[in-house]
């Protein structure tokens, strides 16, 4: 996975900071505020590299994650959340990501410079930040399109990445760094005993104790229903 540069980190953590403040000052009078801002902090990734590699660029695509927060948010104050008997979170939540990408690019439609970008649809991970890469509006009324692949390979990433940064928060600093070098960067065991001065028998509890941590909140990330 390419390794973003210093600017496109500080740009899209400027973009995710200024999105998340609108967004709760958007819900300011909403006594379930902080429950809001969680959701944000849960799915804001997923959604805008969805919508990054659906053709947006960043900044349209942190519009795409507060309309789709806020969309959801006003369902659920009128008692319209989530129905388990018609599906997936997962694909809920996909569904109303599309619909308001599809918002953006109708608003495109009415600004004919706006539209000479979107011809294409494949970007690579390196396009996160600068939002390079195009996609048509044609794309999200077609249900055999490469969307719903996208958004599977997103929710993983995504569900790893948020479950790996809530077990850091429950497990000491040392013992996570073993694991992340010896599991997720994918050190030799010896490697990791000498770089990191810890014995063989700790890389393999830090092994067992935050691999099934990180096991746990996956399973409860894919199990959640809204």
């Amino acid at each position: 996975m390419p390794v973003k540069k210093p600017q496109q980190q500080e740009s899209l953590n400027a973009g995710y900071e200024r999105t998340r403040k609108s967004l709760i000052d958007r819900l300011d009078d909403w006594e379930d505020q902080k429950a809001w801002n969680e959701f944000y902090r849960t799915y804001w990734r997923l959604i805008h590299r969805f919508s990054i590699k659906a053709g947006l660029p960043s900044d349209e695509a942190f519009d795409v994650v507060q309309e789709t927060v806020l969309t959801i948010a006003k369902q659920w104050k009128k008692g319209k959340t989530y129905d388990a008997g018609k599906g997936s979170f997962k694909n809920w939540l996909m569904n109303v990501a599309r619909w308001r990408i599809a918002d953006q690019f109708r608003k495109r439609k009415k600004n004919p410079a706006a539209l000479a970008v979107a011809s294409g649809f494949h970007r690579s991970d390196s396009d996160e930040s600068t939002g390079r890469g195009t996609a048509t509006i044609e794309r999200f009324a077609d249900p055999n399109d490469d969307l719903e692949k996208v958004w599977d390979v997103e929710w993983s990433k995504n569900l790893t990445k948020v479950a790996r940064n809530k077990v850091k928060e429950k497990v000491s600093p040392k013992q996570f760094q073993i694991f992340d070098c010896y599991v997720m960067k994918e050190w030799t065991a010896a490697k990791v005993r000498e770089e990191l001065g810890v014995s063989m028998a700790q890389v393999y509890l830090a092994k067992h104790r935050v691999g099934g941590l990180m096991k746990k909140e996956v399973e409860a990330l894919n199990e959640q229903k809204f």
